[in-house]
């Protein structure tokens, strides 16, 4: 049997998002933006009841398509709050809003939201070496100086832990536990 992180094997969904996307290290603008949009919305929320509803998201939010996203309007947003296939939380859904043009202008100033993002790794994924899941933290330094950061470029609902659950998503960590298959098949992909 593949040994992989425990949490992982909770569904179907939850084994094929850790065995294909968590952690992978991820430079792709559109995708950056929807883990970003994705982690606020989990925020007090389980990551599955996330996934569950992740296509559902992309088609309400135009496949998470930032410069549509930031031009919506109270009638959008009205119906965003009757759309019983996402989480209706007002506030979670302003935040994408504002998020996305927060997003638009951090391209303009640093060429791209990856170029921006990663920087608070040293463009370098961190490797952890973790045996047990009680060992991953919720916060680190870097999610810390990474939400004082968004929160002066006018990102909104945004956290240390909402940073730091970005950032294993997108492979800024890899915080696999060490006996999971994924931890050395992406510091493979890290090394290269």
């Amino acid at each position: 049997m593949v040994s992989r992180c425990e949490w992982g094997n909770y569904n179907k969904l939850m084994k094929q998002y850790h065995d294909k996307e968590w952690g992978v290290p991820n430079h792709d603008e559109g995708s950056l933006f929807e883990f970003l949009t994705l982690e606020g919305v989990q925020a007090g929320l389980s990551w599955n009841t996330i996934l569950q509803k992740r296509e559902n998201y992309r088609k309400a939010f135009d496949n998470f398509d930032y410069n549509k996203i930031a031009q919506y309007k109270e009638h959008k947003i009205e119906e965003l709050m009757n759309n019983s296939d996402i989480i209706r939380n007002k506030l979670k859904i302003n935040a994408a809003i504002s998020n996305a043009k927060a997003y638009i202008n951090v391209q303009k100033e640093f060429g791209s939201f990856d170029k921006y993002i990663w920087q608070f790794v040293n463009y370098t994924p961190i490797i952890h070496k973790f045996k047990a899941l009680s060992e991953l933290p919720s916060t680190t330094s870097e999610s810390e100086l990474m939400t004082k950061d968004f929160k002066k470029k006018g990102f909104k609902f945004i956290g240390p832990t909402i940073c730091y659950a970005f950032m294993q998503a997108v492979g800024m960590v890899n915080d696999h536990i060490t006996s999971c298959f994924r931890y050395s098949e992406i510091n493979k992909i890290h090394a290269d």
